[in-house]
């Protein structure tokens, strides 16, 4: 029985799903459970609080809807912090003053104050140009922010490229990936499987199984699934798909986070 533990609710800018039509879709999808992990970027580009919530409420609003749902549902409290080199001590501040998370993903949307996620990224540059200065930021943001459980969709940026994943291998960035890596194995840190990438047209997970497969090689063990959902049909988005895919790579087992602690499930 899979968990899907990357989703977003009306508390990121990006959805406006109610918490309850989340935990209901993962019912239907048989899932043994669920970590909603919504939208916290702070200091964004364009100098607006779009994906800023409050906390409390938040927290308040996740622990009334896991008491709901005891009995149909493992629900867990996330969050999917924005890295950028200079928010630590803000995101510290934060796990102290609300420290009840399950789970917290780390993930860049946002490149040297320009977010990939808008064509003009790409302006001034070609396309390999803006995959590596992506990957080289994420290993800028993971040796200055270490608050984190697991480093979300790796390879994000290439849902926005001009072309895609046409021209995209891990090849073709694997030193500058393979240091990613090996810092976040340093670290005790995990990556995702984030089945996105097919809803996006990749044909591949985020990062790509090569990577995945790499990050085991490299003696990784932590590996979370989510289906970045923003709207409950998204949720366990081709999760058929999961244990052979998980045993491809080389894993026998997936990770779920509670109370910020790795816990394995067998596959």
């Amino acid at each position: 029985m899979l968990w899907d533990t990357h989703m977003h609710t009306r508390f990121s800018e990006d959805s406006n799903t109610p918490e309850r039509m989340m935990a209901d879709a993962a019912i239907k999808k048989g899932l043994s459970g669920i970590c909603i992990t919504d939208h916290m970027d702070l200091d964004f580009p364009d100098g607006s609080d779009l994906f800023v919530f409050d906390v409390s409420e938040y927290m308040q609003a996740m622990k009334s809807l896991r008491q709901q749902y005891t009995g149909r549902l493992h629900i867990l409290i996330g969050i999917e912090l924005g890295l950028q080199t200079h928010l630590s001590a803000a995101y510290h501040a934060l796990f102290q003053k609300e420290p009840d998370f399950d789970f917290v993903i780390g993930s860049s949307h946002v490149v040297h104050r320009m977010d990939p996620y808008y064509p003009e990224y790409f302006n001034g540059r070609n396309e390999e140009d803006g995959y590596l200065e992506y990957f080289e930021s994420i290993l800028e943001n993971i040796h200055a922010c270490s608050n984190f459980d697991v480093y979300g969709h790796l390879d994000y940026v290439v849902r926005y490229g001009p072309n895609k994943n046409r021209d995209y291998s891990y090849r073709k960035y694997a030193d500058i990936i393979d240091e990613i890596l090996k810092t976040l194995i340093s670290r005790g840190k995990g990556i995702e499987i984030n089945m996105s990438g097919y809803r996006y047209g990749l044909g591949h997970p985020n990062p790509t199984e090569d990577i995945i497969k790499r990050y085991r090689e490299l003696g990784g063990e932590i590996l979370t699934i989510g289906a970045d959902a923003h709207e409950p049909e998204h949720i366990a988005y081709r999760f058929e798909k999961i244990p052979d895919l998980l045993h491809h790579l080389g894993f026998t087992h997936f990770t779920i986070f509670h109370k910020r602690k790795p816990q394995f499930i067998s596959i």
